[in-house]
C-alpha cells in the first residue's frame, strides 16, 4: 500500500470517528503536497514526495515543541497538538537509529577514516549525512560526534 493509500484510509477512519484532529493533520499534509505539485518543480506524487513532505513537516514541529515548553501553562494546548502531529508523522518516517547505534556508527566513522580532533567535525558530519543520512538524527548525531571527538 502507497502513503497516499495509507494517509487515504486514515482520513476515511477520522471521518467515521470523527476525530478532528487526525482529520486535521491529514488535510494539512494533502495540502503540503498539493503546493509542492503545483509549484512547477517538476514533483511527481509517489511515496517519496510524500515522505519528504511529512519529514519535513515533522522536523517543524520537533523544532516547535521546546518552544511550547518554554510558554509553560500558555503553551500546554498547542505542545499537546505538536506532540500528537509529531507522533502521526514518525509512523510514516522510517525508524533512526537510538543514542547507542548513533555513537557506535560514529565510532566506527572515526576509526575508518582517521578522525582524531574536534577539527575535523565537519568532515565526520559529512560523512554520517552522506552516507547515514535516513538512518540517524542530525541533532543527536551532532551531540554524540561532539562527545566522542573531545574524548
Amino acid at each position: 500500500m502507497s502513503i497516499r493509500e495509507d494517509i487515504e484510509a486514515r482520513m476515511r477512519q477520522a471521518r467515521k470517528d470523527r476525530d478532528e484532529r487526525t482529520k486535521n493533520i491529514i488535510n494539512m499534509l494533502k495540502n503540503k503536497v498539493l503546493t509542492e505539485l503545483k509549484s512547477g518543480s517538476g514533483a511527481v506524487e509517489d511515496d517519496a514526495l510524500w515522505l519528504r513532505t511529512i519529514a519535513s513537516y515533522g522536523k517543524q514541529v520537533a523544532k516547535a515543541i521546546p518552544e511550547f515548553e518554554k510558554a509553560g501553562e500558555r503553551g500546554v494546548e498547542a505542545l499537546d497538538e505538536a506532540r500528537f502531529e509529531l507522533s502521526f508523522c514518525e509512523q510514516f518516517l522510517p525508524n533512526k537509529l537510538d543514542e547507542a547505534g548513533t555513537e557506535a556508527l560514529v565510532r566506527r566513522l572515526v576509526a575508518e577514516h582517521g578522525i582524531s580532533s574536534p577539527a575535523q567535525m565537519g568532515k565526520l558530519m559529512g560523512l554520517l549525512m552522506k552516507g547515514h543520512k535516513d538512518e540517524i538524527d542530525g541533532n543527536l548525531a551532532r551531540t554524540v560526534a561532539q562527545r566522542v571527538l573531545t574524548e
